[in-house]
């Protein structure tokens, strides 16, 4: 019994390997998005299904965050943005937000020592309301930001303590104050003018944005922003998501033809 299950896991591995190689072939054959924007969703179902604690699921998570930011450099895309907590979130139980809090922090000291990330010159930008945030987590922000501020090869945006409401708020408000003092007037505002006062005016508009877990619905994430961005989802939690999966993702957007309201 345990050469046939040894025989059948080598068969299941060649026919896996085999498939992501034709698949890897096909994507690279076509343009990548240039933008690829993901809900980070399913950390906590992972871990309830795995027999993990819910801690685990999060840590799980922030693992394959890394994994998809070198599928990315992998298949040419410059910018990636991900969902890692928004607004409504702090309303979870507190010891979980700490968890998090703690991740996060960690997660952005350790981007400064990565190498990485000065290598292949990845700016990083975090997209929220960075106030909400812990005195700890706001200096780490800082601190990365600032380190890579220069670099311009690719763009690595977290959203954190973010709601894409809030956002448009933010944005209004920066605007309005511009207005009350005469830099500028009230027609002048239009949907450029909109896009640079956003938390992701340093980029443009994602181009594919994919929720993992089966969730069908974008929570209040790139609300402006995914006007006419394509949108994929699959019913595979965070942490399971594997490359292949990221790949039919990335292949979906490649079939479609986009037609930006014409």
């Amino acid at each position: 019994m345990t050469v046939k299950k040894g025989i059948s896991k080598i068969i299941s591995e060649t026919a896996y390997s085999t498939y992501e190689a034709k698949l890897e072939k096909e994507v690279l054959a076509h343009p990548a998005p240039g933008h690829v924007a993901i809900i980070m969703d399913g950390n906590r179902r992972f871990a309830k299904e795995m027999g993990m604690g819910g801690g685990d699921g999060h840590l799980h998570g922030r693992e394959k965050l890394e994994e998809v930011m070198e599928w990315c450099q992998e298949l040419g895309i410059r910018i990636l943005t991900v969902y890692a907590f928004s607004t409504e979130n702090f309303s979870r139980k507190s010891d979980e937000v700490e968890l998090l809090m703690e991740i996060f922090e960690e997660s952005l000291r350790s981007l400064l020592e990565e190498e990485r990330i000065h290598e292949s010159r990845i700016r990083i930008k975090i997209l929220g309301n960075r106030e909400l945030l812990p005195q700890s987590v706001q200096d780490a922000i800082d601190e990365v930001e600032a380190a890579t501020a220069e670099y311009d090869e690719y763009f690595y945006n977290v959203a954190i303590a973010y709601g894409g409401r809030e956002e448009l708020v933010y944005a209004f408000r920066r605007i309005a104050a511009k207005v009350e003092e005469g830099c500028i007037k009230a027609e002048d505002i239009d949907e450029k003018m909109i896009s640079k006062h956003m938390y992701t005016s340093h980029v443009p508009d994602p181009d594919l944005v994919l929720r993992t877990s089966g969730e069908v619905r974008i929570s209040n994430f790139l609300l402006w922003q995914m006007a006419y961005s394509e949108l994929y989802f699959t019913d595979v939690y965070w942490p399971g998501f594997r490359r292949i999966d990221f790949m039919r993702a990335v292949r979906a957007y490649q079939q479609r033809k986009r037609r930006f309201g014409t």
